[in-house]
């Protein structure tokens, strides 16, 4: 099954420094049929303004994984942390017992990002940060694991949850297969381009919530940049 969420029926709201597009629930925006996706909680398509940012707020008991697509996004947290992840990167705060941080736009230009909640499978655990580089030309063709809750992804960020955030880069016509699992819950979005799922075309920034697939395979229509979640 293949629900498509077309990017201009997403809830959201323009507070002039973020302009802020929720794929599901969030804020002020409520649609009791997206309320979250397996364990999927948040996926946000943010566009934060230059020198502007989310102050410091406080969170616990939350995965919270930042794809950045354009920019770059300075954090900091009261447990001495501060880094500045770039287009391609990405970070993950696992809020644990609560931690408080801001992230800024300290760049000239608009910075894009997707943020990504997962609610943990592990809580009573220290909050913890974490970010990393993930070269584009490493993700060519193939589907590289982003964060993950599972061991054996040794070079993955560390989740505390049952899921993967994984990430590829495609070029027209190529297809990418990724193995799910009948049980499985996935939610892809096109950064870039437009793909084909199923006979479903998903374009950029267009959410397709999926399920009951053993083998997920992705044909791109343009060249593509898609993140996907594999969820409990």
């Amino acid at each position: 099954m293949i629900d498509l969420r077309p990017f201009d029926t997403l809830g959201g709201a323009n507070h002039g420094w973020l302009d802020a597009k929720h794929h599901f629930s969030f804020a002020s925006y409520y649609d009791p049929a997206r309320q979250q996706w397996g364990n999927l909680r948040v996926w946000n398509d943010d566009a934060i303004a230059p020198k502007t940012g989310f102050p410091p707020h406080p969170h616990r008991d939350m995965e919270i994984i930042t794809y950045v697509r354009e920019g770059a996004i300075t954090h900091q947290d009261n447990l001495g942390n501060r880094g500045r992840t770039e287009a391609g990167d990405v970070q993950v705060m696992s809020a644990g017992t609560g931690i408080q941080h801001s992230e800024y736009n300290m760049e000239d230009v608009t910075t894009r990002i997707f943020q990504i909640w997962i609610m943990p499978t592990r809580a009573g655990e220290a909050p913890q940060w974490g970010a990393k580089p993930f070269p584009k030309g490493e993700r060519s063709g193939q589907f590289v694991t982003l964060a993950s809750g599972y061991e054996n992804d040794n070079d993955a960020l560390p989740i505390r949850t049952d899921a993967r955030v994984v990430g590829a880069t495609i070029k027209a016509g190529e297809t990418v297969e990724y193995p799910l699992g009948a049980d499985r819950k996935a939610y892809l979005v096109p950064a870039t381009g437009a793909v084909e799922i199923d006979g479903v075309r998903v374009n950029t920034r267009d959410g397709a919530a999926i399920s009951d697939l053993e083998v997920l395979r992705v044909t791109a229509i343009e060249d593509s940049e898609i993140v996907l979640v594999d969820a409990a």
